[in-house]
């Protein structure tokens, strides 16, 4: 048995390291993004000048060719009706007009001496302000304004240009809030396309490694600017939120915040504040124009024709600069041209929401591992071991970023075993053999390895609309439930519930089902939808057989689990139902909130052959258009059955078993027999009938024994009371 003291020597740095991990403070919060920006330093992602974006720059050239800044709005109109006439897909100002120009003509006049102010008051009668002249300039092109957000409420107009679809959790609850903005004058917001917001929220170190595409502004959502460039580009409208929980996404009712943005046609995977981290490029200058050369004309049109042009200065004395992992100080307006880039270019850069339960998980295998290893190898050999985990962590790590773009720290794992390491040799050197002995025993007795699995990636894009396809339909029910629940207090009964839906859904999803909903104990799930799966029907089939084997295993636990303290023990049923036809699959719902689903007639009909299966006494039953989809799986007939809500009889099938028991000879006996049973319960030879079901129901398969004990008390009844041949049941 291992002393205690070894225990105390790896548990120690190994808890420590985990509650660490787990706080996750500042400081190692910086460490880690140290970390991250040397990936970057080291493979920065590659200027391409083919890419659609420009940024129009008001440089030290321009502002000695034009003037100081800030330019007569004339001006910059001028320069927007230049961009305009050169094709620019989308102009955006990483700049804020909130006050009225200083510079107008009609502004100047009041500083005159008062004797010559009234000839030039005549004289400027009737002339356009400069704010009309850009305002009507911005009308007449794809252009968007930027706006501050602020803490305290302003008052200031913030009209909205967009509109926002969510699916899933509320995205206001995880955006960065602000109560009040700086936004551009009423008249010039009016005119432009978009408004984004200019702010980003840099790390303690000031360096801005992320950027938000949606912000909250006194209640609404907003969004950023690279984000309204992006969408008036493309002729958009609406913007797409999918946050936890929304169909698709793995919430299981936690709440974790935005997984992603649509604009337009670009699917934006973001962090949990629906933010980007930004995958940058160094400074080039070939992403940057002289505003006096557009302003000039000598800027080629192909430079500007088509592309999302960003206006911003990088001029020292503006003071605009911020710092990125990979430069220390850029034009802020770079950032923005960069995030755009970094989009539309299908880069990405994640630091997924699972990474540290990952690493804390990996942490605690490594560690406990390291700590089974320590005390029946060398030292040496222990060192060169954990030199080689410390070196493959860090391989990983780099792996992960370069070919797979995940972020992943290998610091903490890493530092973890080193500590593990040292202080497990130290502490071995001062044991003796018995009390290796012993601590190996006790560890053996409370640790096993651990598997440590990764998450699989990115929804699909969803079909915004609805879209008609055919699918196959389950629903699966407990029998009665209500029954059940009333033995229970409310914590066993959830207890029970996730001991049944947990491996019920991961059934489900290994025989490649989507999960619709739960509806208190039941299950709905579908097959092909959202991804194509042309045995759809074959696998919700399969997937219906696996889940009436899983509830026997389960069964046969709780009887045991039962036994063991003492108190009766009822199996628990459930009934089955699939039904395959055209449904309409996508996301359904209102403006405010969408879920992805499917409706239609055979959604329907699917929840009554479920209902059908209690009265049936059978586990699955399936439609007429399922069986008929599945030509390699036993089906026998089961009755013609109408059902709740339906104005025809359907016809229904039992499913007997898997593929194999389909090729076996039991079932070509058994689909005989069960043939020869209803074609004499049809002609009406119930005497007969009920002969051969009494034989099936003791001979056959034992999942089926009921369902022929259902038909042998039909025949004994319509033997007393004779019933039509053929009858509808």
């Amino acid at each position: 048995m291992w002393s205690r003291l070894y225990w105390l020597a790896v548990g120690g740095p190994l808890a420590a390291g985990l509650l660490v991990m787990g706080a996750d403070p500042s400081p190692l919060a910086d460490a880690r993004n140290g970390l991250f920006d040397l990936y970057q330093r080291a493979a920065p992602r590659a200027y391409d000048p083919d890419l659609p974006v420009r940024v129009v720059d008001v440089d030290e050239a321009s502002l000695a060719r034009i003037g100081q800044w800030p330019w007569p709005r004339a001006t910059v109109a001028r320069l927007v009706d230049k961009l305009n006439a050169s094709g620019a897909g989308a102009i955006a100002f990483d700049m804020v007009f909130s006050e009225p120009d200083r510079l107008d003509p009609a502004a100047v006049v009041g500083l005159l001496p008062e004797d010559v102010r009234a000839p030039v008051q005549t004289a400027l009668a009737g002339r356009e302000s400069n704010d009309e002249i850009l305002a009507r300039a911005l009308g007449e092109s794809p252009s968007v304004l930027g706006a501050v957000l602020t803490g305290t409420r302003t008052g200031a107009t913030y009209p909205a240009k967009w509109g926002i679809a969510a699916a899933g959790d509320d995205p206001l609850a995880f955006v960065p809030r602000f109560a009040g903005a700086v936004a551009p004058l009423p008249g010039l917001a009016g005119a432009a396309k978009g408004i984004g917001a200019l702010n980003w929220l840099p790390d303690r170190d000031q360096v801005v490694r992320r950027v938000p595409l949606l912000l909250a502004l006194d209640g609404k959502l907003v969004p950023g600017l690279g984000a309204e460039a992006l969408r008036v580009a493309q002729g958009a409208t609406t913007y797409v939120v999918r946050a936890s929980n929304a169909s698709g996404d793995e919430g299981f009712g936690t709440q974790s915040g935005i997984t992603a943005v649509k604009i337009g046609a670009l699917d934006v995977p973001t962090d949990s504040q629906g933010e980007v981290r930004v995958r940058f490029t160094p400074t080039d200058p070939r992403r940057f124009l002289s505003a006096a050369a557009v302003l000039d004309g000598t800027v080629p049109r192909e430079e500007l024709e088509g592309r999302i042009v960003l206006v911003g200065t990088s001029a020292a004395g503006l003071m605009d600069t911020r710092a990125t992992p990979i430069d220390a100080a850029v034009a802020g307006v770079e950032i923005q041209a960069q995030l755009i880039e970094h989009l539309v270019s299908g880069a990405n850069l994640v630091r997924p929401d699972w990474a540290r339960g990952a690493e804390m998980v990996l942490t605690a295998v490594l560690g406990l591992l390291l700590a089974l290893v320590l005390p029946r190898v060398s030292a040496l050999a222990a060192g060169v071991a954990g030199l080689g985990v410390v070196a493959a962590l860090a391989a990983g790590a780099w792996f992960a970023f370069t070919r797979l773009d995940l972020l992943l720290d290998p610091m903490g794992p890493g530092w973890a075993v080193l500590g593990v390491y040292l202080m497990g040799v130290l502490a071995l050197y001062r044991d003796e053999q018995k009390q290796k002995k012993w601590v190996r025993s006790v560890f053996g007795r409370f640790v096993s390895p651990q598997v440590v699995e990764k998450l699989a990636e990115n929804p699909e894009r969803l079909v915004l609309g609805g879209e008609t396809r055919e699918i196959t339909i389950l629903f699966c029910d407990l029998r009665d439930f209500t029954s059940l629940s009333e033995t229970m207090d409310a914590q066993a009964l959830t207890r029970f519930m996730n001991a049944y839906l947990t491996p019920m859904t991961e059934v489900v999803l290994a025989h490649g089902g989507t999960i619709d909903k739960y509806i208190g104990d039941a299950i709905m799930a579908f097959w092909n939808a959202p991804m194509d799966d042309p045995a759809h029907a074959r696998n919700a089939a399969l997937c219906a057989l696996a889940m009436s084997a899983r509830l026997d295993a389960l069964n046969v636990e709780w009887r045991r689990q039962a036994e063991a303290a003492g108190r009766p023990f009822s199996p628990v049923r459930c009934g089955i139902g699939l039904a395959t036809g055209p449904c309409c699959v996508g996301n359904l719902g209102s403006d405010q909130r969408l879920e992805y689903s499917c409706l239609g007639d055979d959604v329907n009909l699917a929840s009554r052959i479920e209902g059908a299966t209690k009265s049936m006494r059978v586990d699955i039953l399936v439609s007429e258009a399922t069986r008929a989809a599945v030509a390699d799986l036993p089906f026998l007939e089961a009755d013609l059955l109408m059902l709740k809500g339906k104005s025809r009889a359907s016809q229904l099938y039992l499913l007997a078993g898997d593929a194999a028991f389909a090729g076996s000879d039991a079932f070509d006996t058994l689909a005989r027999r069960h043939a020869a049973l209803m074609s004499a319960y049809g002609a009406g030879h119930f005497s007969l009938a009920r002969a051969a079901a009494e034989a099936l129901a003791s001979e056959g398969p034992d999942r089926l024994s009921r369902f022929y004990t259902l038909y042998a008390e039909r025949c004994q009844d319509a033997s007393t009371t004779p019933t039509p041949a053929g009858s509808i049941s």
